[in-house]
């Protein structure tokens, strides 16, 4: 069950609102599916054939758009070109040649139809023809990244996001807009904040997302729409993210609320500010044509599913759903919000999932990125461990979005260091609840995650809360990230720890400098074909640990990049993790009360 079903990204309304299509992804399968939502009994068409479109992940996407006569779709494909896809269906045209080592993303079509704006390797903004042709390119190469072009009604502007080393999208993004007519481009920037996801309101002002007051929050022009101390966004991960939808006549504005990692979706009246909260649950990738609006849909005991409002009354119906059916027949176990203090005084966030019946078994499980939160979506992994008898802690250290800007910020410079202590503080804080015991906690993570699974177990103080740690992919080598992680993430280090010039810093930040201090138990995996963590610096960790005495399990998967893709590989973690499990806390095998 958690390694079935299909991933579901990108829900989009056609023009008229009649129609609905969205991506999905099994396996190694990926099509565009269409859903006539006119029909009594809606059915599933799968639209694309060849070429596979690029298909997202969610909450981003970035693989589709409609033709303004919903005659076809533009998608990017896997083969690194752009194509028109006929709908209802029939051989897809090229637009855009593929270009060797390149990919495009995020097309966005003119209201008329007379030309795509297009993102190439997430470094340059093109337009294309209706039929295609040599592609014009229209940033002028001032920055290193630009993402989410989005053309004005009119035609006539194409706006984009754009930043440069050494800021990450969340750190300092700005909004270029270009008027295609005389040539002028405009930069909105503001202290003390980033934009993202630029889109053009109807009446063609340039509307957005940042965090200048200290939160996420909806900009229509320089006016927040609905201002609150909650984000209505997440973090720019990639392309495609749409946490907001404008309705075609322009006086509402649906919006995705993060209330503490729980989700809310609210309507707000744009001349008045009057809100509406419409529906609980994560909801990401929203699409607002006629009088519906389509969205992405979780939570914890809700399945991920693509839901469809009538906006006169805010009933959703659901049109698809990703996980496979079994799902429905297992207890679910909704959070609770966890909240302690730090030694410096600082309030920390998590998450708890008490398993039935009650146990003393805890697993504290860290989110990659590290500025990234796992919010109260569907969580396959989270369910099956705690239906196997764990308590799950899914902690917000300092660094994690979700809490507002200075909250994220606050990580900068101090990677490996407040994650480690956050994380054990939270950690020792649920031990108090009584949901945990040094002798039965587990720390789990993966990338970011797992290079503070490495810090737990090589402090003092951290280690003397765990049974043991579990890590996949872990970051152990700054250098090695800094030289060789993938072009997005090359300059992460320069804000978080120090930048590539300062190699001592590095070097001595880095947690291979402190393999031959593990105190506890460890489970390692990596791929060997790992494009953001080299692998090799995971082998040289766990050479090192073994040799000063440490228990180190390590299994690498051949073929595998950053995250596990085989069932077989998948099923196979499942393995190692409960046998690692079973030996360090006496625990793993199926829970009897379930």
């Amino acid at each position: 069950m958690c390694f079935a079903g299909r991933d579901l990204t990108e829900p989009t309304l056609d023009p008229s609102g009649r129609r609905l299509a969205f991506a999905a992804r099994a396996g190694s399968s990926r099509a565009i599916v269409l859903v006539d939502l006119d029909d009594a009994r809606p059915l599933e068409r799968h639209v694309t054939a060849w070429p596979s479109p690029a298909t997202g992940r969610s909450p981003g996407g970035g693989c589709f758009a409609w033709l303004p006569d919903g005659a076809g779709l533009v998608y990017a494909a896997t083969d690194g070109g752009l194509w028109r896809q006929p709908v209802p269906g029939g051989a897809a045209t090229c637009l855009v040649d593929a270009v060797e080592g390149s990919t495009v993303a995020s097309p966005a079509v003119a209201a008329d139809g007379a030309f795509m704006a297009f993102e190439r390797d997430q470094a340059g903004i093109w337009r294309v023809g209706p039929d295609g042709g040599e592609p014009e390119r229209l940033d002028g190469g001032e920055h290193a990244f630009c993402l989410d072009p989005a053309v004005a009604p009119d035609g006539r502007r194409v706006a984009w996001q754009a930043w440069s080393p050494p800021d990450m999208p969340w750190d300092g993004a700005v909004l270029v807009e270009l008027d295609l007519v005389s040539g002028a481009r405009a930069t909105h920037a503001r202290e003390g904040g980033a934009w993202q996801q630029p889109r053009f309101a109807p009446d063609g002002t340039l509307a957005g997302v940042h965090d200048g007051s200290g939160w996420l929050n909806v900009h229509w022009g320089e006016r927040a729409v609905a201002p609150e101390p909650f984000e209505q966004a997440g973090p720019t991960w990639g392309p495609g993210q749409r946490s907001f939808a404008i309705e075609p006549g322009g006086r509402r504005l649906a919006y995705a609320r993060n209330e503490e990692g729980f989700g809310r979706l609210v309507v707000v009246d744009t001349w008045t500010g009057e809100r509406r909260d419409v529906a609980r649950g994560v909801h990401s990738s929203l699409s607002w044509r006629g009088d519906r609006l389509a969205a992405l849909r979780g939570g914890a005991r809700t399945p991920t599913q693509v839901v469809v409002y009538d906006t006169s009354r805010w009933s959703p119906t659901v049109v698809a759903v990703g996980p496979i059916r079994g799902w429905d027949d297992v207890e679910l176990v909704e959070p609770e919000v966890v909240r302690t203090r730090a030694d410096d005084g600082a309030e920390l966030h998590a998450r708890l999932y008490r398993a039935r019946p009650a146990t003393d078994r805890l697993l504290c499980w860290i989110h990659g990125g590290p500025t990234a939160q796992w919010g109260v979506d569907f969580s396959p992994r989270l369910a099956y461990w705690i239906g196997q008898g764990w308590n799950v802690l899914v902690p917000d250290h300092r660094g994690s979005t979700g809490h507002g800007r200075v909250y994220q910020q606050a990580l900068h410079g101090r990677w490996g260091e407040l994650d480690v202590s956050d994380t054990a503080a939270l950690a020792a804080h649920a031990q108090r609840l009584g949901v945990g015991r040094p002798a039965s906690t587990v720390v789990v993570g993966g990338s970011a995650g797992g290079m503070t699974v490495l810090g737990m177990v090589t402090a003092d103080a951290p280690a003397g809360l765990l049974a043991g740690g579990v890590a996949t992919y872990p970051v152990t080598d700054l250098v090695e990230l800094a030289d060789r992680s993938h072009r997005y993430e090359a300059h992460y280090t320069d804000s978080l720890i120090a930048p590539r010039a300062q190699e001592d810093v590095l070097r001595a930040r880095s947690l291979s400098a402190r393999a031959g201090l593990v105190r506890r138990p460890l489970l390692l995996t990596h791929g060997t074909q790992d494009p953001v963590v080299p692998f090799e610096g995971t082998v040289a960790f766990a050479d090192a640990a073994r040799s000063a005495g440490a228990d180190v399990e390590l299994m690498l998967f051949d073929g595998e990049g950053h995250g596990y893709t085989d069932p077989a590989n998948q099923q196979r973690e499942y393995e190692l993790m409960a046998a690692f499990l079973a030996r360090v806390v006496g625990a793993g095998g199926p829970n009897p009360g379930r």
